[in-house]
């Protein structure tokens, strides 16, 4: 194991033990005030337990025995990277500067490092924002060049802090897959309450509620089939695993489903995800025609009340409705009836083979 954390923090009610294996990402899923980044916080260092270890590549960086600290690494030389919610970027160097920082601390030369920085700039695709200050930058460009900066000082480990949630809708894709690229050669750690970012970015994840991990798993397994409270509710999102075929998800069950794509574009064959909301999903009991859509065969299997909807789930999807539709439709389990959803509700992502070949039904949950 790369990473191996058993700590408690009472005054938090923190009580959490965790291993990150070489080369894997783990999302700490669960709602806000969780643990999620007190946890983090005791990896990098900003944080010291009350009793517990955490060691990295055998290397202990702190040991703690009631209350007394027994063995300490700060955090400069711990080899962790931590990138906020905000990017924190130093106002008076420019990009390039700031992503050399790292390096320049580690005491590399000024050439060396900002050769490093402009690869990781490079991969990030913001090499020619280089002599930029920050203060120029929008907000998903900021978080990219913070991102940048984490990585060019070599992290063994990197700590993600929601690192999306401070974005706007419209740049937060385009962020998610950068991450999606450079984690997959990358140790990371990073903490959210977005079903999408544990889908598409990590390949384990644990629970946390009320400062306990209570369920851990691979990533698909803990979303299909939830056992926590928690990961009940954000499974609530359609999501159908399949192939790229060049213009729509091709599923197991043979349907082609057809939505928004990235704007770098797929490869035929790619694995991908689509994914929609329940609000989205229309319900029929004959086949619709006319505007772009999506239509699924399919059985009613439960129908709860969820506020002033109700949700249908069926052996395919979930659909939320009004219960004057349901009772129009007369609605009852075991009715057969068409799901429609248009293609501009629908965002298709790459998963990078993290989802498997088996199309994901959430089971329990609410729409995001």
């Amino acid at each position: 194991m790369t990473l191996t954390l058993a700590a408690t923090l009472p005054a938090r009610e923190f009580d959490v033990a965790l291993d990150v294996a070489e080369g894997r990402t783990l999302a700490l899923l669960g709602p806000n005030g969780a643990g999620k980044s007190t946890a983090l916080g005791l990896v990098a260092g900003t944080l010291r337990p009350h009793h517990g270890e955490i060691v990295l590549d055998g290397r202990t960086l702190v040991r703690a025995d009631g209350g007394r600290t027994r063995t300490w690494v700060p955090p400069h030389a711990r080899r962790v990277a931590l990138l906020a919610q905000e990017p924190l970027l130093f106002p008076h160097l420019s990009v390039r500067q700031n992503v050399a920082f790292g390096p320049r601390s580690q005491g590399v030369r000024r050439r060396t490092a900002d050769a490093a920085a402009d690869r990781r700039l490079e991969q990030v695709g913001l090499a020619h924002l280089a002599s930029r200050p920050p203060s120029t930058l929008s907000g998903g460009q900021a978080q990219r060049v913070a991102l940048a900066r984490a990585l060019a000082a070599e992290p063994r480990l990197l700590l993600l802090d929601e690192p999306m949630a401070a974005l706007d809708v419209d740049v937060t894709p385009e962020l998610r897959q950068n991450l999606r690229h450079l984690l997959a050669a990358q140790t990371a750690i990073i903490t959210t309450h977005d079903v999408l970012d544990a889908l598409l970015l990590a390949d384990e994840v644990a629970v946390v509620e009320g400062g306990r991990v209570v369920e851990r798993g691979p990533t698909a397994q803990v979303l299909s089939r939830p056992r926590s409270a928690f990961a009940a509710r954000v499974a609530g999102l359609n999501l159908l695993a399949g192939a790229w075929t060049g213009d729509g998800v091709r599923t197991p069950a043979g349907d082609v489903v057809h939505g928004r794509t990235p704007t770098a574009g797929l490869a035929v064959g790619e694995p991908t995800t689509a994914v929609f909301r329940p609000a989205a999903v229309a319900v029929y009991l004959d086949e619709q025609h006319g505007s772009p859509r999506n239509a699924f065969r399919a059985t009613v299997r439960s129908l709860e009340p969820r506020g002033d909807l109700v949700r249908v789930r069926t052996d395919r999807l979930a659909a939320d409705i009004t219960p004057q539709s349901a009772a129009e439709l007369s609605l009852v389990p075991g009715a057969r009836v068409w799901l429609s959803v248009k293609a501009a509700e629908v965002d298709v992502y790459p998963t990078g083979g993290r989802v498997p070949s088996d199309e994901f039904r959430p089971e329990a949950g609410s729409a995001r």
